[in-house]
């Protein structure tokens, strides 16, 4: 059987439907920041950026075509106003853009996990690979530009140890000191403090240009719950002596120009939570001191919740697009027999 002829199972659906809708959304943000960009390094890994969306929307359309499934309606030049004035740095457009990478590289890889027709499992791949050269030119620009947040150092171990003692585990005992953070438990700590800065920046720079108050007050909500897991993530580094990350100057404009329509910001915004409560349970199924795996379920309820909130203001705008699923055959046999 040829490898385009085999059925699309439903978890190649829900991939591909996702894919578009995250690429054309991309493609609208990635287009307005190349009109106002000045940086020539900047400014071509946007671009690269850019192109990478508007290939990858192309190939999806085909897909759905072959499939007979219809369309998603995702996002348009109506979403954005190429007119406005500029909105973000160039320094946050590179961040902006290593932090996107960042977030494709989970979704490439969760996509292709899920596939098994050639042809979905090539392009997965392709965009998995693309996705890291992605990574990779951000990250190096930013390197050389002396913008790049690393990782801290830590002192290199002489000798491997075992743990020896339950204790090792313990952590929610507040009369107990609490052991030296590990390596692991480190770098989720400090990812998730740079992955909400960047959602400080981003939630003001949409309350400013969003027209509706109820959007508006919904992103500054935003700014304040990423505020408050930052300053729990670094309050916890500092006790352990550990230097919190000296982050670029992400700087946005005062604009308050409509910039994005609010049915677009606020699909970003709940994408950006989703990925939020992704690193979250990563980072507590990682991190080993029983304080900290508590500390990511207390804050990921917290994201649940906001997360939550947005979806019924999208709901009651009717800018929540429905994802593909099967029929309610109850339902089916109840209308044909007329109940």
């Amino acid at each position: 059987m040829q490898k385009n002829k085999t059925r699309l199972t439903a978890a190649e659906i829900a991939s591909l439907w996702t894919s578009y809708m995250n690429d054309s959304m991309a493609k609208c943000i990635l287009g307005f920041m190349l009109k106002d960009l000045e940086d020539k390094e900047i400014k071509g890994v946007v671009q690269y950026a850019y192109n990478l969306t508007t290939a990858h929307l192309k190939r999806l359309d085909k897909f759905f075509q072959q499939s007979g499934q219809p369309l998603p309606n995702g996002f348009s030049d109506n979403d954005v106003n190429m007119e406005a004035p500029w909105l973000f740095s160039d320094i946050f457009c590179l961040t902006y853009i290593n932090h996107m990478a960042r977030t494709g590289l989970i979704s490439y890889g969760g996509f292709l996990s899920m596939s098994t027709r050639e042809d979905i499992c090539e392009y997965f791949t392709i965009g998995l690979h693309e996705t890291s050269v992605l990574y990779n030119k951000s990250n190096r620009i930013a390197l050389n530009k002396g913008l790049l947040a690393r990782h801290p150092y830590i002192e290199t171990p002489n000798v491997t140890e075992y743990i020896d003692s339950k204790s090792y585990l313990s952590g929610l005992n507040p009369l107990s000191n609490k052991r030296a953070l590990n390596a692991i438990e480190i770098s989720h700590l400090y990812m998730n403090v740079m992955t909400n800065t960047l959602g400080v920046t981003l939630s003001l720079s949409f309350a400013q240009t969003s027209p509706i108050k109820e959007v508006s007050d919904f992103m500054l909500r935003g700014g304040e719950i990423a505020n408050k897991h930052i300053k729990v993530f670094t309050d916890i580094l500092l006790q352990n002596d550990i230097p919190t990350p000296r982050l670029p100057d992400v700087s946005v404009s005062n604009s308050v120009t409509q910039t994005f329509s609010d049915k677009l910001i606020m699909f970003h915004m709940s994408l950006i939570s989703a990925a939020g409560t992704g690193n979250y349970a990563t980072a507590a199924a990682a991190s080993q001191r029983s304080d900290l795996a508590m500390n990511y379920e207390r804050l990921s309820i917290e994201i649940a919740k906001y997360a939550k909130t947005g979806a019924d203001i999208m709901i009651k705008h009717h800018w929540m697009e429905k994802p593909p699923g099967t029929k309610d055959r109850k339902k089916l046999a109840q209308n044909k027999n007329g109940s």
